[in-house]
């Protein structure tokens, strides 16, 4: 019953701050509130006892992430300015493909056989570990590198930003 309890507390928080960041006006802000989207996601996999998952999630992109994109927004010469509104026109196709995008991602969940994995949690933590660090067919070497050198290309520009602010 308290696991229940928790699921639609942060169930209830991801929606109203996924809301709250996508229509927010200010950079700064939204920010934030995607730190709290990430951060009850974490929650929804400690309650289903997928403890490296919600880890993974804190490290990665609560940490990670947000500490990148803060870094990059108080870079930016507009942090406390408030962002245009988007047009009717846009709202309105917005709005559109958000709805394809809800019927697709239901319709693929009402599609999908979902069954009870009978190997040791144990087991798959391994079979992740080792597939982070293969080269072979199920391995994920290279798209961990491939997003690393997109993260320090960001980071560059950043500072190239920023040098160039500074400079003026």
């Amino acid at each position: 019953m308290g696991a229940q309890i928790m699921f639609y507390i942060l169930a209830t928080v991801i929606v109203v701050f996924s809301f709250l960041a996508v229509t927010s006006r200010k950079v700064m802000r939204a920010t934030v509130y995607l730190l709290f989207v990430l951060l009850a996601t974490a929650g929804l996999y400690f309650i289903i006892d997928y403890n490296f998952m919600a880890g993974i999630q804190l490290i990665v992109y609560a940490g990670g992430i947000v500490a990148l994109i803060v870094f990059a927004v108080m870079l930016t010469e507009k942090i406390g300015d408030k962002i245009e509104s988007p047009s009717n026109m846009q709202m309105i196709l917005a709005g559109l493909i958000s709805i394809a995008g809800a019927g697709v991602t239901i319709s693929v969940l009402l599609g999908h056989d979902f069954k009870q994995s009978t190997q040791n949690i144990g087991q798959n933590v391994a079979t992740i570990g080792e597939n982070l660090l293969n080269y072979g067919k199920d391995g994920y070497v290279l798209p961990f590198e491939v997003v690393s050198i997109l993260l320090l290309a960001s980071m560059i520009a950043a500072i190239v930003v920023a040098k160039r602010k500074f400079e003026n």
